[in-house]
């Protein structure tokens, strides 16, 4: 089985666990001040933030706050009275603010009382808080994690489920407008109400993980989680942090993978924030230039000082080390890397070498996957990163940043442009479709069809296609058959796999009512069929990110737009021929060269009359003749059915 290379294991993150101390001692151990202020602590949420004492009606908090003058915890404990529980400095230098409050029980509600060097009194909430009020609220909330899970079969198999040489089809969820209760449109589903319908639906469709949205708390519901608060706390609107274990727990019952969007490139400035957190630039940088982010009107993470790293890491880490998540999908690496990200000429303060890259940003993501892989191999992390930057998923001990994956947004952008022009000018955008083809190979990539792509005024998948209403079906199901097709792992966003006309918003259930009619039914049962002959085939995925495993067939018939290309496994048993025919044309005794002879059964077809289709094809099987074609020795004459996508094997 191929796996990872991994990076080589860092210097130890965290001594022993300190065991629960008498009242009132601190959970923190010398070595764990040194690992924090050397960036080095990756499991902090054990060790700051507030601790539960197991058996006592009494809750441990540390703060750090390096620049405050005074620091208290006000809450339901005390009836908010910032005099009743002052915390004290350690002598230790570190920042850190520490004390225990009795008579605190789970579920009570607190805050900090920050006083800060100039005199001014600002409340903050927790930034290790375990949850939080449900927002418009934003007081922390005192919680245990403790849950009996039920997945350790999936746990100890899920190495082979997230190999780089393993199907992988995930489907993108927002778990606030994926499916609402059609008596009360307005409220969102819990995670316990989700998991069950959410599981059956992912195992039906063939799709192998979910991908989810940001769950991390968060204060604006039409950020869709991507404006962070709580990197420690799962959002309070769909349940109890065990509730959101039990819908990890339930998916992973049901064999699929969970993935969590996981934000370190910025976070908001709201008021009970990190942002001015001890009445200074704590978590941010204090220059504009590279502490505000112009695009999102948000805060950027100061990644060059050793504590902030270590909040992320440890951010990072909880969610695999307490909820069993499976990968981690690092929203805008892009914004991370580079200092002029969304900045004019003046607007940006170059490195120490002059140039743009963000060398902290480097070192802060490179340490990021050696934590993560170093603790749990058998995971993902996964980069959204839009440029060219080299090596994004390499390991750090060959100059790489060390993911797993990498959102492959070049395809993207091409596939849907040449996908959105009318067919008739196609075969002048030709270089279009064959382009990602040449540089496939250069990462581990992710083929992305994501939220991102149905939002803003950009229209829904279906509603980009061109042509009358048949033929809006017809390249979606051609657009999703050469997605499947194509060499990298495959993500799609909930709707597009049944042709969901509007464009996606927040704040309502998805229009599940379509798939009562056969063409949208048609591309529901078509992304069914995709992915589960995608699983059968290792042809299709074992070779995904080896030159080896992809072979052109013809890829210069631009006056037809049709291509033709083989997927091929590693020992050579499993071959895929996939034709695509891009026009509304039907092509009858089209020749296409094929490496063997025999018969080549048509194992997929999206113009089949099930998906929509007008029923055109090869009735099932053709016969490969002893006639050259294409370079190779054999060859089959094929009808290729309008806008659309075969696909055959051997028999």
């Amino acid at each position: 089985m191929a796996t990872r290379n991994d990076p080589p294991r860092p210097i130890t993150d965290s001594a022993p666990k300190a065991a629960a101390q008498p009242d009132g001692r601190s959970l923190l151990t010398d070595y764990d001040v040194y690992l924090f202020k050397q960036g080095r602590h990756h499991t902090l949420y054990d060790k700051l933030g507030a601790q539960l004492v197991a058996g006592s009606r009494t809750a441990r908090f540390a703060l750090w706050a390096p620049n405050a003058k005074a620091v208290s915890v006000i809450g339901d404990f005390n009836d908010w009275r910032a005099d009743a529980n002052p915390l004290a400095p350690r002598a230790d230098q570190s920042g850190i603010w520490e004390g225990s409050v009795a008579g605190a029980t789970r579920g009570q509600r607190y805050k900090y009382r920050i006083e800060t060097a100039h005199g001014q009194r600002i409340d903050k909430s927790d930034p290790f808080a375990f949850c939080s009020e449900a927002p418009p609220r934003t007081a922390s909330c005192l919680w245990t994690l403790d849950y009996d899970w039920q997945d350790a079969p999936w746990m100890a198999s899920r190495a082979t489920a997230n190999a780089l040489d393993a199907p992988v089809s995930i489907y993108e969820v927002h778990l606030g407008s994926w499916r609402r209760d059609p008596l009360h449109p307005d409220q969102v589903l819990s995670y316990r109400d989700l998991a069950h319908a959410l599981a059956a639906y992912v195992r039906e469709m063939g799709f192998t993980h979910v991908e989810l949205m940001p769950i991390t708390e968060h204060p604006f519901y039409g950020s869709w989680g991507y404006q962070t608060t709580g990197y420690f706390a799962p959002t309070a609107r769909y349940g109890a942090p065990q509730d959101f274990m039990y819908l990890v727990d339930y998916l992973h019952d049901s064999g699929i993978g969970v993935i969590l969007d996981w934000v370190p490139s910025h976070f908001p400035n709201d008021p009970h924030g990190l942002a001015d957190f001890d009445g200074t630039h704590l978590f941010e940088h204090a220059d504009p230039r590279q502490g505000f982010h112009p695009e999102w009107n948000s805060c950027i993470f100061n990644y060059g000082r050793n504590e902030v790293r270590a909040f992320l890491i440890s951010s990072a880490r909880f969610w695999l080390d307490r909820y069993h998540i499976d990968g981690l999908r690092v929203d805008g690496v892009a914004s991370i890397l580079y200092l002029d990200y969304a900045r004019r000429p003046g607007e940006w303060v170059p490195n120490v070498h002059g140039g743009r890259e963000n060398l902290e940003a480097v070192t802060f993501l490179r340490e990021l996957n050696e934590a993560v892989y170093a603790a749990h191999p058998d995971v993902q992390t996964i980069a959204e990163e839009s440029t060219a930057w080299p090596q994004v998923s390499r390991p750090t001990y060959v100059g790489g940043l060390g993911f797993g994956l990498k959102w492959n947004m070049g395809w993207m952008h091409d596939t849907l442009a040449f996908f959105g022009r009318d067919p008739l000018f196609r075969q002048y955008h030709h270089n279009e479709i064959t382009f990602s083809a040449w540089y496939a190979f250069t990462e581990n990539f992710v083929l992305p069809l994501s939220h991102d792509e149905v939002v803003h005024g950009k229209g829904s998948l279906l509603g980009r296609m061109p042509g009358d209403d048949w033929q809006k079906f017809a390249n979606l199901r051609c657009l999703l058959g050469y997605m499947w097709t194509h060499p990298g792992k495959k993500l799609l966003f909930m709707g597009g796999e049944f042709g969901q006309w509007r464009e996606w918003t927040h704040e309502a259930s998805l229009d599940w009512h379509l798939c009562e009619y056969p063409l949208h039914s048609g591309v529901q049962r078509w992304v069914r069929d995709l992915n589960h002959q995608y699983a059968r085939a290792p042809a299709l995925f074992s070779q995904d990110f080896r030159a080896e495993g992809f072979e052109w067939v013809d890829c210069s018939d631009a006056s037809n737009s049709v291509i033709a290309f083989m997927r091929k496994s590693a020992d050579g048993n499993s071959v895929a021929l996939v034709v695509c025919n891009l026009t509304p044309i039907t092509r009858r005794g089209y020749r296409v060269g094929v490496p063997r002879g025999g018969r080549w059964r048509e194992v997929l077809n999206s113009d089949a009359q099930i998906y929509g289709g007008s029923g055109t094809g090869n009735l099932g099987v053709v016969d490969a003749r002893e006639e050259p074609a294409h370079g190779r020795p054999w060859s089959v004459a094929l009808t290729l059915p309008p806008l659309a996508v075969l696909c055959l094997q051997p028999e």
